[in-house]
Order: C-alpha cells, then sequence, then structure tokens
C-alpha cells in the first residue's frame, strides 16, 4: 500500500489522523474486516458496511493511497483514492474522503456509508454486473463466420418433480443414448431442486425426441443460446467448442494473479477456441450502481461508474466448408472410428479435419497409429534417393525372412522380379523390406523428416507429426520399412505427407492464416525424387490397390494396411494417403484412416465418397 507524502498542517494531530486512517485502510484492503471496524466509531455498523460491500464486490481487493489530511477542533477528513481490483473485470477507482472523530485515546473513521463511496447513503450499496462482450468469431478461409447464436435445449431432471425415477431414466435413457444408470445416480446425487443434466441438443435433434421425452414427469427442458459451429462434429477437432467456463479454464485465464472470467461465462473449452481464449473473448465490462437495501426487485438503482467491454478479435482459419462438409459425410458413411483430413499443397493449409461420432475426433490430429503400407511413400522417397529408379527391377517374393521372422505380401500374392513402380503399385511387402535393409540407418528417417515427420510444429492445436526411429535394426527395421514395427503416424500428418509429395515443397501445418509459422518449412526431398515418386503414386490408382478411385479424376496415392493389437489373426487399420490435382476443390492432399477397418479398401470407399462429394 502507497503512502503519499502530505502536504498540510503539522504536528502530532495530523500524524494520529493520519496514523489512524491508514489502519482502518490497511485492514479493509487486508480483508480484517473486525479490526477495521474497532477503527470506527460503531464497529457494529461498520462491520456490517464493509461485509456488505465485500458482497457486493465479490472477489474484488482493494488498495487505497491516502491523500491530504485535514484537522478541525476534534474532528478531521482525509481524502483517499481507491482501487479496487475488480474480479473478472477492469480495475476500478474513485476518490474518497473518510470523516474522523478523535476519541478519548486515538481517531477514529466516522463508520457511515460514505467511507465506503463518497455517493453512498444510509439504507443503500453497491451493486456490482459484469457484462461480457459477444464473442467474436472464428471464421473460415473467406472470412464467414463459422459459429453463430444457436439455440439448444438442455433436457435434465428436476427431482422434486419426479414421480417414478427409474422409469424417468429408462425413458430418456432410450431417446438420448444416455445410460439410465448414469441418470439415476446423478439425480440421486443431486441436492433438493438442482437441475440434473442429461444432455443438452440443438433445437432441431430435441425436436426429433420431443415427443418421446416431453411428457416425462420429472423432465425438464430449459432453453439456451450458444456459439455453435454449423454442425456438432464440424471440424471439432480444430475448432473446439464454447461452454460455460471450468475451474481449470478460469485458473489458466488469469492476469496478475485475478481472474479474466467468471464462472457461468460462455467461454472457450477447447480446439481453436481455446487457444485464442483472450482474442476471442475481448475484456469484459462492469457497472456499478447505488441500489436501495429495500428496492424492489429489478431496480438497477443508480449508476456511478462503468466501463464499456472491449469486443474480441476474430480468428480466420484456412477451413472450406465445402471441403469440410464433403468430409463429414464421406466419414459419416463409415460406422467404424473413421478420420479424415484435407491439407492444401503448397501451402500446409488445412482445410478439412474430419471424424465420425465413432470415433475421438482429436485422434485426427493427435492420434498414434501405425500407417501400414502408406509408409512405403516415406520408404520409396529414400529408395529413389539411393539407387533404385522407378523401372529398376526388384524382386517381390510371396515371402522374405528376416533372423527368422517371415514377412509376407497380402494373401501371399507372388509378382516375381517385376519394376519397382509395379511392386509399389501393387504394395509389395517383401520388396520393401528386402530393399529397405540396404539402406543407410538414418536414411528412412531423415526421408520422413524432408517431409515434417518428428517436427516438434508450434500450434495453437496440437498435431502429432509421427515418429520414424533413426537406429532400428533387424526385424524392427524390417517392419519400419513397411509401416509397422515402431513407425507411428497422425491422419493429419500423413497428409501433410502427401501435400509435399503433391507440390514439391514441403510446408509447415497452417491452422490460422496469419498466425506465425508452425515451424521451418521442411526440406523435403532430393531434386528428382518426387519425378519418380508421383508416377509410382499414380500407378496405385490406375492400375494397384486404389483402382476404385480411376474415375475421380487425376489422383495419386497409396493404400495402407497396419495390423495392431494381440488378437490372432490381428486387428488391422486401414488408410489411403494421397492427392487429386485440378479437381472441383483445386489441388487437395489428404489421408483417410478407418480404424478396425481390416484392409485399406475401407479407407478408399471413404476417399472415393469425399471426392464424389466434392463433384
Amino acid at each position: 500500500m502507497a503512502v503519499a507524502v502530505l502536504a498540510g498542517c503539522s504536528g502530532s494531530s495530523e500524524d494520529d489522523v493520519r496514523a489512524a486512517a491508514q489502519a482502518f485502510l490497511d485492514d479493509w484492503a487486508a480483508g480484517h474486516t473486525a479490526a477495521a471496524a474497532q477503527g470506527t466509531t460503531d464497529p457494529g455498523t461498520a462491520t456490517a458496511l464493509l461485509e456488505q460491500t465485500a458482497g457486493d464486490l465479490p472477489g474484488a481487493v482493494l488498495d487505497a493511497e491516502l491523500g491530504e489530511v485535514v484537522v478541525e477542533d476534534g474532528t478531521a477528513t482525509v481524502g483517499w483514492t481507491a482501487t479496487w481490483a475488480l474480479a473478472a473485470a477492469p480495475g476500478w477507482s474513485y476518490e474518497g474522503t473518510l470523516r474522523l472523530q478523535e476519541g478519548e485515546d486515538t481517531w477514529q473513521v466516522v463508520a457511515e456509508p460514505a467511507m465506503v463511496h463518497p455517493e453512498l447513503g444510509k439504507g443503500q450499496h453497491l451493486e456490482l454486473s459484469r457484462t461480457l462482450p459477444e464473442r467474436a468469431v472464428i471464421t473460415d478461409a473467406a472470412g464467414a463466420p463459422l459459429f453463430t447464436p444457436t439455440e439448444v435445449v438442455n433436457v435434465g431432471v428436476d427431482p422434486g418433480q419426479v414421480t417414478d425415477l427409474p422409469a424417468l431414466a429408462a425413458a430418456l435413457s432410450a431417446a438420448t443414448g444416455i445410460a439410465a444408470e448414469e441418470i439415476i445416480a446423478d439425480a440421486q446425487a443431486a441436492p433438493e431442486g438442482q437441475f440434473v443434466p442429461v444432455i443438452s441438443l440443438r433445437r432441431p435433434a430435441f425436436e426429433e425426441i420431443r415427443a418421446q421425452v416431453y411428457d416425462l414427469p420429472g423432465a425438464v427442458f430449459p432453453t439456451e443460446t450458444r456459439m455453435l459451429a454449423p454442425t456438432s462434429t464440424f471440424a471439432s477437432a480444430l475448432l473446439g467448442r464454447v461452454g460455460p467456463a471450468t475451474a481449470e479454464i478460469l485458473e489458466e485465464a488469469t492476469a496478475d494473479g485475478q481472474p479474466r472470467y467468471a464462472a457461468g461465462d460462455q467461454l472457450g473449452v477447447s480446439g481453436l477456441q481455446r487457444a485464442f481464449q483472450e482474442q476471442l473473448t475481448g475484456v469484459p465490462g462492469f457497472a456499478v450502481s447505488v441500489v436501495s437495501t429495500d428496492a424492489p426487485t429489478g431496480d438497477t438503482g443508480r449508476e456511478i461508474a462503468s466501463v464499456e467491454p472491449v469486443p474480441g478479435e476474430p480468428v480466420q482459419t484456412p477451413l472450406v466448408p465445402a471441403i469440410q462438409n464433403a468430409a463429414d459425410a464421406a466419414v459419416a458413411g463409415e460406422s467404424r472410428p473413421t478420420h479424415l483430413v484435407v491439407v492444401r499443397p503448397g501451402t500446409g493449409e488445412i482445410l478439412a479435419v474430419s471424424s465420425n461420432e465413432a470415433a475421438a475426433a482429436g485422434n485426427a490430429l493427435t492420434g498414434q497409429y501405425p500407417p501400414g503400407s502408406s509408409m512405403k511413400t516415406i520408404t520409396a522417397t529414400a529408395l529413389l534417393s539411393a539407387a533404385l529408379t522407378p523401372s529398376t527391377p526388384v524382386p517381390c517374393p510371396a515371402t522374405t525372412s528376416v533372423e527368422g521372422r517371415e514377412f509376407e505380401n497380402q494373401d501371399q500374392f507372388d509378382l516375381g522380379t517385376v519394376p519397382f513402380t509395379e511392386a509399389f503399385a501393387r504394395s509389395c511387402n517383401t520388396t520393401f523390406i528386402q530393399q529397405g535393409l540396404q539402406l543407410p540407418d538414418p536414411a528412412l528417417a531423415d526421408a520422413a523428416a524432408a517431409y515434417g515427420v518428428g517436427t516438434d510444429w508450434e500450434l495453437p492445436v496440437d498435431i502429432f507429426s509421427g515418429s520414424v526411429p533413426r537406429d532400428s535394426a533387424g526385424t524392427t527395421r524390417a517392419a519400419d520399412a513397411i509401416g509397422q514395427g515402431e513407425v507411428l503416424m497422425s491422419p493429419a500428418q500423413l497428409a501433410l505427407v502427401a501435400a509435399g509429395i503433391a507440390s514439391g515443397t514441403s510446408a509447415a501445418p497452417v491452422e490460422v492464416l496469419g498466425a506465425e509459422p508452425a515451424g521451418p518449412a521442411p526440406a523435403g526431398p532430393a531434386a528428382g525424387v518426387l519425378d519418380g515418386l508421383r508416377p509410382m503414386m499414380r500407378q496405385v490408382v490406375l492400375t494397384g490397390t486404389a483402382q476404385a478411385l480411376t474415375d475421380r479424376g487425376e489422383v495419386y496415392g497409396k493404400t495402407g494396411t497396419a495390423e495392431y493389437g494381440t488378437n490372432t489373426p490381428p486387428d488391422s487399420h486401414g488408410w489411403f494417403m494421397g492427392y487429386q490435382l485440378a479437381g472441383p476443390a483445386g489441388d487437395i492432399a489428404f489421408a483417410t484412416l478407418v480404424e478396425g477397418g481390416q484392409s485399406s479398401s475401407a479407407a478408399v470407399a471413404v476417399t472415393d465418397a469425399l471426392l464424389g462429394n466434392l463433384g
């Protein structure tokens, strides 16, 4: 607490007045209400006033600075400046005056409302109201808002109205898919009169179940407006969502030890909405009014101070709604967990991030999966950088053995000796294992790094950039060459690899337009390598394992089937990564993963649906 050096009359009376005023303000600012009140002419009245003010300004912290002291005939006045650090609101300052009277042993502050604020009178108190500005928008690549105010129906239970809880829970479960046991447990644990939420639905979704739930005794349906994306799945892994502030979010959103926001505020709870919290939310405003203690409900009193809220600023993404919608429709046609990420070649801009309802949406960006034979694009990059050419004859036997472990092609097909292009198009495991084992130790990891794999991207929403070991040996090294072993990839990073192949210019991922780069652009493979690799990827579509895409324009790609788990035979993920040139959406690169798809054909089918949806 700062104490000014004061001008004015000198002598012990002034010093005593100053000391008494300072002690009162010190105790008040420290939250020692009882001690502060003891320094007044009426401790009971002062205690009530200070406690009322603490309730009127919840969480506020006072800083007080003394001003001029005037002493005359047993009375005194002390000017002071109050600066309140309001909780989740800008600071509030005003000039006040304390009146003091000389007692038998010391000076005492006069216990009156004006000691709190000069405009506060008897029978009055302060009332603080906060206002958040309208949340700034996250936009698509064209600058159109992606989140708009949307009506939401909160389906829930009022325990006080329930006549048969098991029957109510069973009916709500049948309509919403929420477990009846969970509904019962929540309702039984709730205090009397508390709303027990079950599920929040957009108005159209609620209308679909309205007839099943509306007349159930104990079911209640309060509505509210939230900022929501076009659909519940629309780029949810990247965009995130807005919802009631959690304790964790309030703790991370602090300034000078004070919370920026308050419980009940609608804030970003995930994704870009959370990463750009301050920019999107803006700065709250406030108003302070003097209100009569016995004022009727709704009386706003007399405003004595206010600060207008400061709106936030938009965040622009590279998302293209037509591509995102096409991807969402494509993954929705697959019942197994499915992810699809679309990237713009040459820029690294993320155009779509899609997962179906069966999937954990975040895994489109941060999932760590064996890429299977889609890894052969990277292994081929290393081989073409070494000695092979697309026309080099290579053996493709049905099986090959490494340190006593037998690796085989799917259904043990045997091509004999064929050009490297054909071994790639037919996804010959044995070729890539035999050739990959001849590469120098770090060659596979170096080829992957040329596309950005393993880079520690600095992004607002994390992307797992993949992992390719530099020092594997034996059977692990053999498995790495075909995307098994210790190799891991996310759909987003594999789409970035495809984008680098398509454009010849590998780029760091871009989630927000105009943001700082996520890292230096990857170096890309050696000159001429991509001239060999691209025709090989085209043959995958024309004559190889992705012929279902032959009628989708100029499509290049690589299929992948990646074994995982402990089942016998093992389960497999299905992959397809690649790109389309000069299509309806321009040049795009993509990676599709169907978890547990068992073969790449499932991922090819989803990709086919994507390209078909784009026209």
